[in-house]
């Protein structure tokens, strides 16, 4: 028998994902809960388990597809395990026993992430495949065909050709299959082709579906706008040639001096979330340049403590331990805009957010309950995020729920920037560049190790003297890091 494994919803309703790696072949040996395959949503990479034992029969997609949520991806045979009912032409279904037992069907999809769940509407929302409407019985969902449609919708005009107070079945109508017939109930869409409909005005409900259970594609979308410019109507019709002669230049860039690259996955979001926090909260950025001298050197005496041997000791740390000081004095930045209910939602909690480039774009994992962390503590919580985040491997859980972030331009050679703010979040450190530069130290100019920190804010919750508070006390640690203990 052949079981199919769908695309999960592997995390707060994504409805796509890309399949970055394979780690099984037609013909290869699977085990329940053995990962099969990589993938990569908007959120994060995440590696998929298969539920079920079994050999591999057929890859359905290669890598680098993105496939919608509840897609099948992978068929595997399965040796003893019961096999799953196939949809066969069978008479009409008289009893109320069988119409029930066949309306319970769709319970039975199972989550296959912990921590995931699964929609219990969303594997038969369908009519059967090659299913036959029955005369004066049930129709071939197992459901009362009063003036129904296949999928439990009201049925108007042709498909509802009998009396539906009295429950009489409509007679010769197929429940699939016809344009009519789907016309008449709601359309069978994902989210994603909901939209690409709804970006080019095209109604779903006229478009026929060329797939066999009913399901409108993205090429049916397509396709129903591609007959525009060859309609008769030539006069109805003028404005049509104008967008063929603006899709033509996409497809004829240079390839050699060019290159196109799709943008989905980590770098799609992360676009949405900056211009989304760009227009929605008003950004305030400050910026002061301090002498961390005596920081570094801090830094330096800590690599050679025996109580930090083993973990990352850099300068972020102390200047995470700073920032994690100044909100202690400061605790009114650590909050959060609250647009639907026009409330500022104070935290009792720091979830400290750390900015880092990868290969697959910029991500923002966060330290939960930094605060509460000792100085050892929080180099070792640094140094996993920081590991996790380069290997790829950092989950969708690691990256929400922050109020406050660091990103360090400094890595770069870059002195500051004005930073955006992460979505829902109060606040954002930039950090650079720390350099020797020339410095009154002591009534004397000298060499000194000196950086740029530059905070924005939303000035919505947080107003100019807050801000500037804030800023100032991160340099004070950072100038004198004996503060750490005097104001901790």
């Amino acid at each position: 028998m052949a079981r199919e494994f769908k695309m999960p919803d592997v995390g707060e309703g994504l409805t796509e994902a890309e399949i970055l790696k394979w780690y099984v072949q037609p013909g290869d040996t699977v085990e329940d809960g053995q990962v099969v395959c990589e993938v990569e949503t908007a959120k994060a990479a995440v590696e998929l388990p298969i539920p079920f034992n079994g050999v591999v029969k057929e890859l359905l997609f290669p890598e680098g597809t993105t496939v919608d949520v509840g897609q099948v991806i992978i068929s595997v045979d399965v040796a003893g395990d019961a096999p799953e009912p196939e949809p066969v032409v069978q008479a009409p279904v008289d009893t109320a026993a069988e119409a029930e037992a066949e309306s319970a069907e769709p319970q039975g999809r199972q989550p296959v992430l912990v921590g995931y769940g699964v929609a219990e509407t969303s594997t038969k929302r369908r009519a059967r495949k090659g299913a036959e409407a029955p005369v004066g019985g049930a129709a071939a969902n197992g459901t009362a065909a009063a003036g129904t449609a296949a999928n439990g919708t009201a049925a108007t005009g042709a498909a509802a050709t009998g009396p539906g107070a009295n429950g009489t079945a409509p007679t010769g109508t197929a429940p699939n299959g016809t344009a009519a017939a789907v016309a008449a109930q709601r359309p069978l869409a994902k989210p994603p082709v909901r939209k690409l409909a709804k970006d080019l005005g095209v109604d779903l409900a006229a478009v026929i579906p060329s797939s066999p259970d009913g399901i409108i594609t993205r090429e049916d979308v397509h396709a129903a706008v591609a007959p525009a410019p060859t309609a008769p109507e030539a006069p109805a019709q003028a404005p049509a040639p104008a967008p063929a002669s603006v899709a033509a230049p996409a497809a004829s860039y240079d390839s050699v001096r060019e290159t196109r690259i799709p943008v989905k996955g980590v770098r799609k979001a992360t676009a949405q979330a900056m211009v989304g926090s760009a227009f929605t909260a008003p950004h305030v950025t400050e910026f002061v340049t301090v002498d961390v001298t005596r920081t570094m050197k801090l830094v330096e005496e800590l690599k050679a403590d025996k109580d930090m041997q083993g973990l990352r000791v850099n300068p972020l740390l102390l200047i995470a331990k700073a920032l994690l000081v100044a909100i202690k004095r400061n605790p009114d930045i650590n909050a959060a805009w609250d647009e639907a209910n026009q409330e500022i939602v104070q935290k009792h909690y720091v979830n400290l957010g750390i900015a880092a480039a990868t290969p697959r774009g910029l991500i923002v994992p966060n330290i939960k309950d930094a605060h509460a962390k000792t100085l050892p503590e929080l180099a070792s919580a640094l140094g996993d995020l920081v590991a996790t985040a380069r290997e790829g491997r950092t989950s969708p859980a690691a990256m929400q729920g922050g109020t406050v972030t660091i990103t360090n331009v400094g890595v770069f050679g870059v002195d500051t920037g004005t930073p955006l703010l992460n979505p829902g979040e109060s606040a954002i450190l930039a950090v650079g560049a720390i350099k020797l530069q020339p410095w009154v130290h002591k009534g004397k100019v000298k060499p000194r190790q000196v950086t740029t920190l530059a905070l924005s804010f939303d000035h919505r919750l947080v107003d100019g003297e807050l801000g500037s508070k804030v800023l100032a006390d991160v340099a004070a640690v950072l100038e004198r890091p004996r503060r750490l203990i005097t104001w901790a």
